[in-house]
């Protein structure tokens, strides 16, 4: 089977790629088709995130394992395009270049049949250019009565050494 994918630039404008890819390829195989089509060098660290309708995100799946002990990390050359989006699961989050994090979102929009004579992956259109930088993004508390800004005044109670290092 082919998965259509639209790979959308969270950003005020316009930028998406339209990927046609098959549904088992893995998720490192498209990371590289999502770099390609973006035109980024892919030689930067990525991850997907499982999402719910509302795009909350939910479990990392990493390009690499960065822990030092071998933790549980679920990596994309393991992962399977079919076993993360299916037609009640649609959306993933991506995140490319951590220190820049470019973000897309990911949205499953046809499952068909593979065509005879058609290599995959396959970017089926392209829309906005990419920025120079990415989108600046911003981050806000959902209560913002929630941190009194007063709390850091006296840093004798903060329990630390002065001289730590």
């Amino acid at each position: 089977m082919i998965y259509k994918i639209r790979i959308i630039l969270d950003a005020e404008d316009d930028i998406f790629r339209d990927i046609e890819i098959e549904a088992s390829n893995t998720l490192e195989e498209f990371h590289n088709a999502i770099t390609q089509s973006y035109g980024f060098l892919g030689n930067e660290m990525a991850s997907f995130y499982t999402c719910d309708e509302e795009w909350n995100q939910d479990q990392e799946i990493a390009l690499f394992d960065m822990s030092e002990n071998g933790s549980d990390v679920q990596l994309m050359n393991e992962t399977f395009l079919e076993d993360i989006l299916s037609k009640d699961k649609t959306k993933l989050i991506y995140v490319y270049d951590f220190f820049n994090m470019w973000t897309f979102f990911i949205e499953l929009a046809d499952i068909v049949v593979k065509e005879d004579g058609r290599s995959y992956p396959n970017t089926l259109f392209s829309f906005g250019e990419l920025p120079d930088s990415p989108p600046e993004k911003k981050f806000e508390a959902e209560d913002n009565n929630a941190f009194d800004g007063d709390i850091l005044d006296n840093y004798e109670d903060l329990d630390f050494d002065e001289n730590w290092n």
